[in-house]
């Protein structure tokens, strides 16, 4: 059990590191690791539906696809310049940190990242369009620089579901969920 309980507690760091490219912006204060993985998680399991895959089996892995850095942190694009994190790095990271859960939960969590060409599109299509769901919120506040983020990601998605709900976030205020929602009395 402690090694479950310690990887809980480490799943916990991802609430206190910052998505640290939006301090290029002068955002001082940008979502965490966590809240990024939250929403991919939702767009991934929505994405999945729209192209006909396994939801629920995308929509955990996309829970788990950022787990590593609570130890190599959010390297941002102008990081990556300078520091590669590869792939085999990032499964490296992911084996060593399941490495005290029970062998089947930690079978369990190592496989739900091994994911088919078509299912690591998908979750990659989330992860960007998670990213361009944040800059529309922080356009929308007045970090007018957050518009590049968006044409920039509007070029890397790849499914057809994908770009169909960006090109109609473009056009929405993201403060449209609750409108007509408030009580009155």
């Amino acid at each position: 059990m402690d090694g479950t309980v310690k990887y809980i507690f480490e799943a916990g760091m991802l609430k206190r590191v910052a998505r640290s490219g939006w301090w290029a912006e002068k955002i001082g204060q940008p979502e965490s690791v966590a809240d990024h993985s939250f929403r991919t998680a939702v767009i991934a399991f929505i994405l999945a539906r729209m192209e006909r895959l396994d939801a629920e089996r995308l929509c955990t892995a996309a829970a788990f696809h950022d787990m590593h850095e609570a130890r190599l942190s959010d390297l941002n694009k102008i990081t990556a310049r300078y520091i590669t994190v590869s792939e085999k790095l990032e499964r490296r990271v992911e084996a060593d940190q399941a490495q005290g859960l029970p062998a089947e939960l930690r079978d369990s969590v190592l496989g739900i990242l091994k994911l088919t060409p078509r299912e690591r599109t998908i979750l990659k299509d989330a992860d960007y369009l998670e990213c361009a769901f944040q800059a529309k919120e922080y356009y929308d506040v007045g970090h007018k620089g957050a518009a590049t983020w968006i044409g920039n990601i509007a070029g890397r998605l790849k499914t057809k579901s994908a770009k169909a709900l960006l090109a109609r976030m473009k056009r929405m205020d993201s403060n449209s969920w609750w409108k007509g929602l408030k009580k009155l009395d």
